[in-house]
């Protein structure tokens, strides 16, 4: 039981030291993400579209 409590200090500690972002950075960090995450989403549909009409043209 000793060793959790102790981790859980040190967990707490290291916490401590952690350099949180600001408001306005968290903003700018999930705008980034969400908007990589949009893009990838589209250039990956478009990606699979291209390859399921290249493979029903081989099909055919």
């Amino acid at each position: 039981m000793s060793r959790i409590v102790q981790f859980l200090r040190n967990v707490s500690t290291e916490m401590k030291k952690v350099s949180w972002p600001r408001k306005k950075e968290l903003t700018r960090y999930t705008i980034t993400v969400i908007t990589t995450v949009l893009f990838l989403s589209v250039f990956f549909a478009i990606v699979d579209l291209g390859i399921s009409e290249l493979i029903n043209l081989i099909i055919e």
